[in-house]
């Protein structure tokens, strides 16, 4: 190479290295966006308060100190399996310290005001036109409508009286020690908490109940009560979201009844206890699919989702 050759030379490594440099600064990088995940929002996570640095909060300080102190809320809405429920997560926790049991559930206007456990905001909450029930959650609150209401409708006000009992440090439930009527009030001990008297059968129950069953259901805006194991039948109720979803039974028997069986030998099946509204309302529906199984012919099928059911039209 003569020596008129050296500068271009020396120009296009000089070029080489710098594009180099650039092709390896932006594998660099993403590589940096490959690694990095955000975190999803979720229940758990949205409940930790974020924390601010010293510099930060001096900019914050220096920046805000003539706005008046205002608590951030922070309210998430969640849909459920069931149409008819929606999940409610007000970052922070629902039922109070020590609480005896997952839940609560009100059914009924009465059952917020009477002892042992009122609820102010509950009672707010059924006063909307539309509103059936109102389910308390460790973390959560899922309510449900009547199935001829829209949420458009009335879901504005729902999450306009959650947010301002959020807001008043409203305690969402109060324990009264007074003796009174808890008609269409359900909280009762946790069921699936292991006590002395049980045999090896049911602990195994309650513990497969309590470690694989119980996340999922309250995932869903709901919880599971365990009503005793009797000639190799297990006696559960759906409560929350799950309690009058269209899905509960293919819930009980392919997910709960094949996992129980699945581990436990001397588990034959599952039941589902009803109260003697949901019997009603069971056999009101009933008739009602047999109703329209008549309009639509002896080959219809009965089904309550998606487009093989009888009340799908189009």
């Amino acid at each position: 190479m003569n020596s008129s050759m050296l500068p271009r030379a020396f120009g296009r490594m000089a070029r080489g290295g710098q594009v180099a440099a650039s092709i390896r600064s932006i594998q660099h990088a993403k590589g940096f966006h490959k690694s990095v995940r955000i975190p999803a929002i979720t229940a758990s996570y949205s409940r930790h308060r974020p924390t601010i640095s010293g510099k930060q909060q001096q900019v914050a300080s220096t920046t805000s100190h003539n706005l008046p102190s205002s608590r951030s809320i922070f309210i998430q809405t969640q849909t459920t399996p069931n149409a008819d429920a929606l999940k409610f997560l007000p970052n922070q926790e629902v039922l109070p310290e020590n609480f005896p049991s997952t839940f609560v559930e009100y059914t009924s206007p009465r059952s917020t005001l009477s002892p042992p456990h009122p609820s102010p905001l509950a009672s707010r909450l059924l006063a909307v036109d539309g509103v059936s029930s109102v389910f308390y959650g460790a973390d959560f609150i899922t309510v449900t409508k009547a199935g001829d209401v829209n949420w458009a409708h009335i879901k504005p006000e729902i999450f306009s009286l959650i947010t301002e009992a959020v807001t008043a440090g409203e305690a969402m439930v109060t324990i009264s020690d007074k003796s009174g009527s808890d008609d269409g009030q359900s909280s009762e001990e946790d069921s699936l908490a292991v006590n002395d008297d049980d045999d090896e059968v049911v602990a195994m129950i309650k513990e497969l109940l309590e470690t694989r069953i119980r996340p999922a259901i309250q995932e869903d805006g709901g919880d599971i009560d365990f009503r005793g194991f009797e000639n190799g039948m297990v006696n559960l109720k759906l409560r929350g979201a799950c309690r009058t979803c269209d899905s509960s039974t293919v819930t009980l028997k392919n997910g709960i009844e094949s996992m129980l069986m699945h581990y436990i030998e001397e588990v034959k099946g599952v039941n589902q206890v009803l109260d003697e509204e949901e019997e009603i309302a069971m056999k009101e529906f009933a008739r009602f699919e047999e109703k329209l199984r008549q309009q639509k012919g002896p080959d219809a099928v009965a089904s309550t989702v998606g487009k093989g059911s009888l009340d799908f039209a189009g």
